[in-house]
């Protein structure tokens, strides 16, 4: 995924880079206006509200995957990538998705969700269905939302 040193800069496009900054901030100007003393609750907190924030920002990205879970006659999922990657209505985010699906990480999830025999819905499946019921029909990505709305959760 890291092609070379330094590149971290170019993987994310730069206004999703900005909103993932600016809500790890907020969230941490939060957690320092609470309280100045560093218990295990505040530090759970604070883990549970970068959690949030990384939540939100698959979600938003990656969220949509399950429109392109397709099954054969046989009852096997297999995931399209393309019409998946294409969906997005966003340059910047296509070009992430295209270097993203390429990872360990994306493969691993997409396995996962093509051999999974029941349906259950853990935190991140909960969270993509109530992002799909909110988006409009013509918003293809949500990305627009998403930045806006980013840090105030």
């Amino acid at each position: 995924f890291l092609c070379q040193m330094d590149d971290e800069d170019t993987l994310l496009p730069r206004k999703l880079q900005a909103a993932l900054e600016q809500a790890l901030e907020r969230k941490n100007e939060l957690i320092n206006q609470d309280s100045d003393s560093d218990s295990d609750d505040e530090c759970n907190t604070l883990n549970g509200l970068v959690s949030e924030v990384f939540i939100r920002f698959f979600v938003e990205t990656v969220g949509h995957y399950s429109l392109f879970l397709t099954q054969n006659e046989k009852g096997e999922r297999a995931f399209q990538r393309e019409a998946f990657r294409k969906s997005v209505a966003s340059k910047s985010i296509r070009r992430f998705l295209e270097v993203f699906m390429e990872s360990q990480m994306f493969a691993g999830f997409i396995q996962d969700r093509e051999l999974r025999k029941c349906r259950a819905k853990g935190l991140f499946e909960q969270r993509v269905e109530q992002y799909l019921e909110e988006l409009p029909d013509t918003e293809q990505s949500g990305v627009n939302k998403f930045l806006r709305g980013l840090g105030e959760e």
